[in-house]
């Protein structure tokens, strides 16, 4: 068995001597092979996670490791290496990738998502509002929905999202629960808005309460520790003000 796709770089692991054991994200799914020569100085820049390449898996049968090689497309670890902000995220999205989603299980829109986020990753201003609203597309991508359908009034607005269901939730209805429920960012509900990064972290917060309970909660795993990194940091620049 072999195929032929773009894929993502998600995570690389060294096995034996100068080879890698690595994580990919195409649109076929989730897969795993073995790169030869991949921890080497020559090959090892390839495989750094973030970085978009054409890759080919080959195995004798379909339930085998594999063995992975590939090509760069779009250098996603390079361009997000100078900073600390892009790199936590692109650290957070590809551990998020890595950890939640099912093997060889295809889920086209999660690639195509995080194609999107990566090829924009060195932007300013750009990866981190593109990077919570991914994160709710793939949660509901998995089934964990979150509803912000229901409408509001002209003298009312969605404000906030249950923590129990999903659903959001207006100023009016909220009331007295509302020290109870999660922000709901305006970003989240109208793409044309801008979002602060205040905003960015009630977002960051909204979608990693439904990651840790659903997502990583019912394999009895914690958040990975990159995402929780990324939330850590947006939040405490968030404390700090503009500047």
């Amino acid at each position: 068995m072999d195929w032929q796709e773009p894929a993502i770089v998600l995570e690389a692991v060294p096995y034996g001597e100068g080879d890698a054991l690595i994580t990919v994200l195409t649109p076929l799914g989730h897969w795993r092979g073995l790169a030869r020569g991949g921890a080497s100085r020559t090959r090892s820049s390839l495989w750094q996670p973030g970085n978009l390449i054409s890759a080919r898996w080959v195995a004798r049968l379909a339930d085998q490791l594999g063995t992975l090689s590939g090509e760069l497309v779009h250098p996603g670890a390079a361009l997000a290496m100078p900073a600390r902000e892009p790199l936590a995220i692109l650290n957070a999205a590809c551990a998020l990738a890595a950890g939640a989603l099912p093997e060889r299980e295809p889920h086209p829109d999660i690639f195509a998502g995080l194609v999107r986020l990566l090829a924009g990753i060195d932007i300013e201003g750009y990866p981190l509002p593109a990077f919570v609203r991914w994160e709710v597309e793939f949660l509901r991508a998995l089934g964990f929905g979150l509803d912000f359908s229901q409408p509001a009034g002209d003298n009312d607005q969605l404000a906030f999202v249950s923590p129990r269901t999903g659903r959001a939730v207006t100023l009016s209805q909220a009331g007295e629960w509302a020290p109870k429920l999660l922000k709901l960012p305006a970003f989240l509900l109208d793409e044309t808005l801008a979002a602060s990064r205040e905003d960015c972290a009630q977002g960051l917060a909204l979608t990693g309460h439904f990651f840790t309970r659903d997502v990583f909660g019912a394999r009895h795993r914690p958040l990975p520790t990159a995402r929780a990194r990324l939330y850590d940091l947006i939040a405490d620049r968030s404390a700090e003000g503009p500047g």
